[in-house]
Parts: C-alpha cells; structure tokens; sequence
C-alpha cells in the first residue's frame, strides 16, 4: 500500500469526531493498522478480554521484552501513523515529553557504554499493542509503551476513555554534559512538588512528612494497590497552598489529551478538593532523594527520584477503580452491551 503521509495526517486531522476523544483514537488507530502488513497486524493486535493473563492489563516501564509492535520493526510511514495515534492520547506537553524520553535511550547508551549488565537502550523499542476492534460497539484500548512509558487507553461507547495508568520516567532526571547538558524532561514535577513541600509551616510539614527516607521507587506499582490518602490535607493548606497544589495535579493530568483531562479534573473538584491530601518523604533541596504522592481516594499521583543519585525519576498516574476503564466497562455492560 503507498501512503502519502501528508495525506494521512490531514485526513486524521479533519475528522468530523475531531472532539470525540474515542473516535478520534479509533480513527488512528484504524489508519494504523490498516498500514500494517498481515505480519505486523498480528504483532500489534490483541484481544480485548483473553482467557489467562491479560496483555491488556500486562503493562510495566521497565526495560524488558515486549509484546505489540516495536517502532523500530515499522516503516517511516507506519511510524508516522503510530505516533499520530500517540498523539490522540497526549496533549502537546505530553507529547513533546514523551519525544524527549524517548531520546535520553540515546543519552543513556552513551553513559553506560562497555559497562556489564546494562539493558539495551534503543530510542526505538517503543511498542504500539491495539486490544479489540477499534471503534466498534464492542470495547477496545490501545497502550503505547517501552522505557519509562506506559500509556493506557480504554474506549467504550461514546464515553471518555480511560488513560490511565500513565507513566512518565527520565533517567537521567537531569542530563549532566554533552550537547543536552541542563535538560529536565520532568524538572516541572520535581519543582512543584518540592516548591510546595518547602512552603509549608512546622505543623503542616509535620503531617506532609511520612517517612524521613524515600521509599525506592513508587509505591503503586504494576499490580499493586497499595497506597491510602496520608499527609497533609488540602483544607490544612491555606490558599496559595492549595493553587500550588491544584496545579501539581494538573501538571499530571493535562499530560493526557486535553479535553479528556479536563474531564478527570472535574472528577476530582466533584469529589471534593477536600478530599485531596499530599504525602512528602525524603530530603527538601535538589540532589537529595525524594518522593511525593497525591492521593484522594482511588485517584492517586507519584513521584520519586532516588536512583542513581536522586538522578533517575518515576512519575506515575493512577485511579484504582478507572484503570483500564474499570467503571467505563462496568457501566458499559451493565447498560446491556454484553461482557
């Protein structure tokens, strides 16, 4: 098949579901993988429900062997039509994040060259895995993931999809030389949280502090749900406070596709701000291992940077009871749509 890739784009782009978050996505990913030779659909497709362990739910940003198909096994313009189908799920920032990640394998292959036992780095080992029929009455979800990303998205009807769990990592969390030298793909992360931390009085630290020690990594690990709201509470905050922590919880969110996050956060205001508490552990300045958490109920942010000498970040969004479209699919089937 010849693509023209200008062609495609604007073809994606004028879609008249252009506000539909799961139309959209399931426009791009229906180009996607109608671009695909038989070989590669087989790669890149799941089912949506399969009897044993389920691919779907089988995510990880850890440098691994991957199911779906690798960028690096597609065309230049099957790469073109996969990251249009990133783009579906990503606002601008995130997308341009998600690029800069991508690039820091090359940064990493050069630190860590002629040393034992060090993973593969490859700017493309990132994997695109379509779970279902795109844009059918049946639910369908797409992940795109490699190195310190996991991007899930579940569709279902004519809802908002589920984007969660999204991972979003760097290592290293600041390039230290070379032609990068200063960047910071998550420096806003890191920023906000500890700008937050440090402005905090002696009783409000007192119940923001959790551990003096960071933990070693984020605590909600790929099947794990384990964490509970603790700390100090948004109501404890004054109100410069409580902006600055509202916008460290957009900066998460809005991460994601816009329109779709926006929604999210209407969740989270509806639930009650109140509900929202912010958990610190570790040290207060750059260079010093840390974690923070966000937490109100099932909906839960995290960040920790302790690896390789507080130079090595996870960050992670999570809602227990709407990962992989949880709630989506329970209304879903309880409206009769079948199971």
């Amino acid at each position: 098949m010849k693509l023209t890739i200008a062609a495609l784009i604007l073809a994606l782009s004028t879609s008249a579901f252009a506000h539909d978050a799961s139309a959209e996505m399931a426009r791009a990913a229906d180009a996607f993988l109608a671009a695909l030779s038989p070989t590669q659909k087989a790669q890149a497709t799941f089912p949506f429900k399969a009897e044993g362990k389920d691919e779907r739910t089988n995510w990880h940003f850890i440098p691994r062997e991957r199911k779906g198909l690798a960028i690096k096994e597609m065309s230049e313009p099957q790469r073109v039509l996969a990251r249009a189908l990133l783009r579906t799920g990503l606002s601008e920032d995130g997308y341009k994040k998600a690029e800069a990640i991508q690039g820091l394998e090359a940064i990493l292959k050069v630190m860590e060259a002629g040393k034992a036992g060090t993973p593969v780095r490859d700017t493309e080992l990132y994997f695109v895995s379509v779970f279902g029929a795109p844009g059918g009455k049946e639910p369908w979800g797409w992940r795109w993931e490699g190195h310190h990303q996991s991007f899930n998205y579940t569709c279902a009807g004519d809802v908002a999809p589920s984007m969660t769990p999204s991972f979003f990592g760097t290592n290293p969390g600041e390039v230290k030389e070379g032609p990068q030298k200063g960047l910071r793909v998550l420096g806003q992360e890191e920023e906000l949280g500890r700008t937050l931390v440090k402005s905090l009085n002696d009783e409000q630290r007192k119940a923001a502090v959790i551990l003096a020690e960071a933990p070693k990594d984020v605590l909600d690990l790929p099947g794990r749900n384990e964490t509970k709201p603790e700390g100090v509470s948004y109501s404890a905050l004054n109100a410069e406070q409580q902006k600055q922590l509202v916008t460290l919880v957009k900066e998460y969110l809005f991460r994601a596709r816009p329109d779709v996050a926006a929604e999210d956060w209407a969740k989270v205001e509806k639930r009650g701000l109140e509900k929202l508490f912010f958990a610190w552990a570790g040290g207060f300045e750059r260079g010093e291992p840390h974690y923070y958490r966000v937490q109100a109920g099932s909906f839960v942010l995290e960040y920790d940077n302790t690896q390789n000498g507080a130079n090595h970040v996870h960050s992670v969004w999570r809602d227990f009871d709407h990962d992989f479209g949880l709630d989506v699919l329970a209304e879903h089937y309880k409206a009769g749509h079948g199971k």
